[in-house]
This record gives structure tokens, C-alpha cells and sequence, in this order.
């Protein structure tokens, strides 16, 4: 052991206390996710959880208060990355509603078919454990406030004002939610072409709705 300073700041081999214990938070993610994504919420166990990453309960306890809290960071994890991919995707589309819903939908799709474990994380499992199901609907928000500004770069000061952007945002983020589950689970059986351009066309033709006075 070497260094000076505070515990944060003494290093091991070259390392912080503190990039450690990020580098063995990472490990436990890694393997949560790799139980949660194949096996679903009844394969995640506190002990599979610590065998998968090669690390002993007492490090599990060191980042996760308990299993529900490394459920939902595992959860977060991958919303985070549906977020960050859909936000690049329109920030680059032309500023017109079928260009953004083609972007968006596009990138959602593909980072589900590029590791099929994040649609079983973000859709299918937060149907079936309550700490995913409750953090599902804390993050409802968030997705629909991303909706609703893509509507609003879209239309403009002449469309939806903000209380019809929210209502139409939420209602697309719930339809779309189940169509990508019907998809995923193989109760929808159609290509990823007409799913794409079906979830396209839903979110075109829902964006410009307004329900406000004349």
C-alpha cells in the first residue's frame, strides 16, 4: 500500500480507494445485468450476483444497499442508454416530425437488436419485479419530456402548446412501451421495417393532436 493523504486519496497499485470501488460497482452491474437480462428478476440474487463477479457479499454491500437497489441502478443503466442513444439520433435528423420519429425510433430499435438483454431489462422485466415496475413509472417523465420537446422543435411555436406536448408524450411513451413488449415477447409478429414505420407513423400522426380552445 502506498500514498499519503486522506483513505480517498491513498492509492493501491496505482489506484484510488475510490476508483476500486467504481471498478467493483461496475463488476456487480456487469453481472446483475448479465442474470437480469437472460434469466430475469428471480435469477438475481445477492450470492449470484457476487459469483458472477468474482467478488465477496461484503463488496456487494460496500455499493448496494440490497438487491431492490441494485435492480433499479441496473434498470437505470440501461434507460440511461436508450436515453443518450435516442437524444443523439434526433439531435442529427432535420428538424421535421417524420425525420425525428424515424431517428428516434430507428436508434431504439437498434440498441435492442444489438444486445436483446437491454429489452428484456427495460420492457419486460419491470413488468415483473415491483422495485423495476415502480422505478419504470419514476422514469415515465423523463422519456416523455424527451417526446414532448421533439415535438415542440418539430411543430414550432403554431403547434401543440405545453399542456398538449405532455398529454401526447405520455400517451405515446405507454402505447409504444407495449408495442415494443408485444414485439420483444413475439405476441406482434411483424418485421423490424413495418414496427419501425408503424411506431413512425403512430408518433406523426399523434404529435400535432391539441385539445385547446380556438
Amino acid at each position: 500500500m502506498g500514498g499519503v493523504g486522506s483513505e480517498r486519496e491513498r492509492t493501491w497499485g496505482g489506484r484510488t480507494l475510490e476508483d476500486r470501488r467504481a471498478t467493483r460497482r461496475r463488476q456487480l452491474l456487469d453481472a446483475a445485468y448479465a442474470l437480469l437480462g437472460t434469466g430475469g428478476a428471480g435469477a438475481v440474487t445477492v450470492r449470484a450476483v457476487c459469483r458472477g463477479a468474482r467478488l465477496s457479499e461484503r463488496y456487494f454491500y460496500e455499493s448496494f444497499a440490497d438487491r431492490e437497489a441494485l435492480l433499479v441502478a441496473v434498470h437505470e443503466r440501461v434507460a440511461d442508454e436508450a436515453r443518450r442513444a435516442i437524444a443523439a439520433a434526433v439531435a442529427v435528423a432535420p428538424p421535421d416530425p417524420l425525420a425525428r420519429a424515424t431517428a428516434a425510433v430507428e436508434a431504439f430499435v437498434d440498441l435492442l437488436e444489438e444486445d436483446p438483454r437491454r429489452g428484456r431489462v427495460l420492457l419486460l422485466e419491470a413488468l415483473a419485479d415491483p422495485s423495476l415496475t415502480r422505478h419504470g413509472i419514476d422514469l415515465l417523465p423523463t422519456f416523455a419530456a424527451l417526446v414532448g420537446e421533439q415535438i415542440h422543435v418539430a411543430f414550432g411555436p403554431d403547434g401543440p402548446d405545453d399542456a398538449d406536448a405532455r398529454l401526447t408524450s405520455v400517451a405515446l411513451v405507454g402505447a409504444l412501451t407495449h408495442l415494443f413488449l408485444g414485439w420483444l415477447d413475439g405476441r406482434i409478429a411483424v418485421s423490424r421495417t413495418r414496427l419501425v414505420a408503424h411506431a413512425v407513423r403512430l408518433i406523426v400522426a399523434a404529435a400535432p393532436v391539441s385539445s385547446r380552445d380556438r
